[in-house]
């Protein structure tokens, strides 16, 4: 199963790719930003799957989604997710 994981710009490095951070998490991607309709800005959070961001999101809807993919982690493995 593939999931669409929130994640914050944390740089953008030109040629269209970013550098994001997967939620709280010490995990960074580079994710190509040139699939949405506006260029987005450093601190701006995006739903990223298979390396291409698709959709910018508001911190609150961000926090949301991760929260609820914190809850099925926690559910099916029973231990805390760390992102």
């Amino acid at each position: 199963m593939c999931l669409a994981i929130p994640a914050r710009i944390e740089e953008l490095q030109g040629e269209g790719m970013a550098r994001v951070r997967v939620g709280e998490s010490s995990t960074f991607l580079t994710a190509s930003i040139m699939l949405l309709p506006e260029e987005p800005k450093v601190g701006d959070y995006v739903i990223v799957h298979a390396g291409f961001a698709l959709h910018t999101m508001t911190p609150q809807e961000a926090e949301d989604s991760l929260s609820a993919l914190r809850e099925l982690a926690q559910a099916m493995d029973g231990a805390p997710a760390n992102f």
